[in-house]
């Protein structure tokens, strides 16, 4: 495929200087942090730098992902501008991090702004406390992140923000009060 590239770059080249007109190609081949979007699979990232599904298992194996068929939004795969993969080195992994950091300062911010009182909050994060320990990652079987709401609530968007906010529609439609949901909660262990 690079081979039909650079073929088609000479030609190009070639043609542009018989005409009497001077141009430079630059072709990058930078690496690049791929971050991973709403709706992203392997095979449609695979695509998006391959064109084809060929990259599947090398974006699965260099990036070690446990699960070819789970994607989280906003997770950051490394990807070689020639289409290889390699793991992150360090700074990658800084960047990642700090992204990290920021989902959780965003969804501290979209607790906060909910304006809950003090028993709401508490009730609140007496649930989270109980169905995920306080994790934005955990996962039981279709129930994904803090609240364990189900994936097909979260459209693919489990970023802590999102779940932050589905959670806070989700116990307004349902229940009303975090303290109602709470209840619930003590009276069915689930919410």
């Amino acid at each position: 495929m690079n081979t039909k590239k650079n073929l088609v770059k000479v030609f190009t080249t070639l043609g542009v200087v018989a005409l009497g007109v001077s141009t430079t190609t630059v072709v990058a081949n930078a690496d690049m942090v791929y971050t991973v979007q709403s709706g992203d699979t392997l095979s449609s990232i695979s695509y998006k730098f391959a064109k084809d599904n060929s990259l599947i298992n090398e974006i699965a194996k260099d990036n070690n992902l446990s699960d070819i068929n789970q994607l989280h939004v906003g997770q950051k795969l490394l990807i070689k501008g020639n289409g290889e993969i390699a793991p992150l080195n360090d700074n990658d992994q800084n960047v990642a991090s700090q992204n990290s950091n920021e989902d959780k300062d965003a969804a501290q911010k979209t607790s906060q702004s909910a304006n809950l009182s003090s028993s709401e909050q508490a009730a609140k994060e007496w649930i989270a406390q109980r169905e995920s320990g306080g994790s934005y990652t955990a996962q039981n079987g279709v129930h994904y992140g803090r609240y364990q709401l189900d994936l097909a609530y979260l459209g693919g968007d489990l970023s802590p923000q999102h779940q932050e906010e589905v959670a806070q529609q989700y116990m307004q439609n349902r229940y009303g009060s975090w303290q109602a949901a709470q209840a619930h909660w003590m009276a069915n262990g689930w919410w």
